[in-house]
């Protein structure tokens, strides 16, 4: 009976021992790892500027398959973020800065630690340099698994680590996979539509693009507004000397709205045309493969483009239906000189007024 008491007060005092060792240890972090991707550098950023992609590549899923994600509907740009809760720890990760095709800053909430970080992207000769800098510090309970692992720091960097060769694997195999389709000649039909413009440089399109889409879907559920089709993106102009786009991203409707004035939202009308249609089916950033077979197609079958009309890319599954971009549809459409009826609506019924403050 006695050796059982020995035993147990030798216990106690090593878990004693043990507690006040972990508890004197360092438990601030400052971190840094990179890694170089053979991805063009607009398209690592675009790829990490959407929370929806970070449970592809993040390591702490890893370590705990059962953690489940929650996004908001806007998860790009500053102030999106997402949050995650997982059998040990629960968090949630929110974008304070973003500078486009340079930097992301951002704060971390997890299990009551509060942390910063920063993300950036530097060329090199065609690759991307992404580097991860976190800094901040841990409860007592990550103190403990820290001190038999080489300490907080190496923890942290070890996380970094793996993430990043997540990401690299991941992100070359979805950007890199895609296809090209000439689909041949089509009709597109007449219909209203609600649109945001915008102009922007050439090489940031994407950007905006990523951020608009999801403003103006919110739109259409918060006025219970039913969409008639997928949404596409309208090329008003476009300045090939100075690299200047102005475009709108387009939803089309059932029936004509009415938008209060002073809001940066829009109703159009699209006449029907005839347009050469090619499916690419990847990510965006290989529109100018799909439009270079589609311009091949017109030149060889002598069929000549409608330079009047505005050029449409129909998004028929996006960033806002599916994580992946690798299974991305995007239907680009080239107006042709084709004889085509112009088509609309025998009647339109009025919807109330929407005022600025339910956008």
């Amino acid at each position: 009976m006695r050796i059982i008491k020995y035993i147990f007060l030798l216990v106690v005092l090593a878990v004693i021992a043990v507690s006040v060792y972990v508890a004197t240890q360092k438990g601030d972090f400052d971190v840094s790892r990179s890694t170089i991707i053979d991805v063009p550098k607009s398209v690592v950023f675009n790829y990490i500027n959407d929370y929806k992609n970070w449970e592809d590549w993040g390591s702490w899923k890893e370590d705990d398959p059962g953690m489940r994600f929650t996004y908001p509907d806007i998860t790009v740009g500053k102030g999106a973020y997402y949050s995650w809760s997982g059998t040990t720890e629960s968090g949630k990760m929110t974008t304070l800065f973003v500078k486009e095709n340079d930097s992301i800053a951002q704060k971390v909430i997890y299990s009551g630690n509060e942390s910063t970080a920063s993300i950036t992207f530097k060329d090199t000769l065609g690759k991307t340099k992404v580097i991860w800098r976190s800094k901040g510090s841990v409860a007592f309970m990550a103190k403990i698994y820290a001190t038999f692992s080489g300490g907080v720091n190496a923890m942290m960097e070890n996380m970094q680590e793996r993430s990043l060769n997540n990401l690299n694997k991941v992100i070359t195999r979805e950007i890199n996979t895609f296809d090209v389709k000439v689909n041949g000649i089509s009709q597109k039909n007449g219909t209203f539509y609600v649109k945001q413009s915008t102009t922007c440089s050439t090489s940031d399109v994407q950007n905006h693009l990523l951020t608009m889409l999801p403003k103006l879907i919110n739109f259409f559920k918060k006025n219970n507004i039913p969409m008639n089709g997928s949404p596409f993106v309208k090329y008003e102009s476009i300045d090939n000397v100075n690299n200047i786009v102005t475009f709108s991203v387009c939803i089309p409707m059932r029936e004509e709205v009415f938008i209060a004035d002073g809001s940066d939202i829009s109703v159009g009308f699209l006449d029907s045309f005839s347009a050469l249609k090619t499916t690419l089916t990847g990510d965006y950033s290989h529109r100018s493969d799909a439009r270079k077979k589609a311009v091949e197609y017109l030149q060889l079958n002598h069929i000549e483009e409608n330079t009047a009309l505005p050029k449409i890319d129909v998004y028929v599954k996006s960033a806002s239906d599916i994580r992946y971009p690798s299974k991305w549809v995007t239907e680009i459409l080239i107006p042709v000189r084709t004889v085509a009826a112009v088509v609309k609506p025998t009647s339109v019924v009025p919807i109330a007024p929407i005022a600025p403050s339910q956008q």
